[in-house]
């Protein structure tokens, strides 16, 4: 198979982007090789698409971040709440090797693991703790936001590596924006258990439907888990309006790619 030439077009945290030692990314659907309905830089795995173009366009994206393509260890996402600490030989799993666990989030500490979470309108978020050099990515939709994935996930960088919240930097990519994520009641009930009273300028009611702000309640549950307001990067694209840029599993369906959160140690960083 050959291969045209594309632009690659890559979104970056400018709080991460400012961090010694780590490479981020996270993807838009501009710059890879896969055919209609995934043109061209889908990043998603088992989708339908070629598997020869999706590892294609892994290798062109971390040689975008400057990252191996052979170190990427993808997620495994159930929407729920469970977090994976990544090793050595976890490397490689879901684009090379089969994937062995479920897991939303990927947290580690291993210099050149590439940690991967998908989206098609989902949450996705990047943490980075400058002190313990550790990393994380958190696939946060709507029921794993309301689970608490991403305060889970603060909380096992702490178990692990000994993290401290007010350490770490965070960065949420884009996602569906409350402009078009309308829901019935069971999401905003769902955020309100988990949350209470503070879920509630996330959610708006507009005559029998609500309008969710999925990208604010992450961030909620980042400043609720002990980060500094001022180390919280939030993109505030909207995956749904912008179908130039992203796909959108609202806009979309099934038949699409996806994109993703890219988070790695460099040399230098990391035990």
């Amino acid at each position: 198979m050959s291969f045209e030439s594309h632009t690659l077009s890559c979104l970056k945290s400018p709080l991460l982007a400012a961090q010694a030692g780590i490479a981020h990314g996270f993807s838009t659907r501009l710059g890879g090789v896969s055919a209609p309905p995934f043109d061209t830089l889908n990043l998603g795995v088992g989708r339908g698409d070629e598997s020869a173009a999706v590892e294609e366009n892994f290798r062109r994206f971390c040689a975008t971040l400057g990252t191996d393509p052979a170190q990427v260890v993808l997620s495994r996402q159930v929407h729920e709440a469970t977090v994976r600490v990544c090793h050595t030989e976890d490397a490689g799993k879901g684009l090379w090797s089969p994937r062995d666990y479920t897991a939303d989030a990927l947290i580690t500490r291993e210099r050149g693991l590439s940690l991967v979470v998908f989206s098609a309108d989902c949450g996705i978020l990047l943490l980075h703790d400058p002190v313990q050099h550790a990393v994380g990515a958190i696939h946060a939709g709507w029921r794993g936001c309301a689970a608490g994935i991403v305060e889970k996930t603060v909380q096992a960088m702490q178990d692990a590596f000994s993290s401290h919240p007010r350490d770490l930097v965070a960065a949420i990519g884009p996602c569906i924006g409350s402009c078009c994520f309308e829901t019935d009641g069971d999401v905003p009930d769902a955020m309100v258990q988990a949350l209470g009273a503070e879920a509630a300028p996330y959610l708006v009611e507009r005559g029998a439907k609500y309008h969710v702000d999925l990208a604010g309640l992450n961030r909620l549950w980042l400043l609720r888990a002990g980060l500094s307001p001022e180390r919280i990067d939030t993109c505030g694209l909207c995956t749904a309006c912008r179908p130039d840029l992203f796909w959108s599993h609202r806009k979309m369906g099934e038949r699409r790619g996806a994109q993703i959160a890219m988070i790695a140690l460099t040399e230098g960083e990391g035990l």
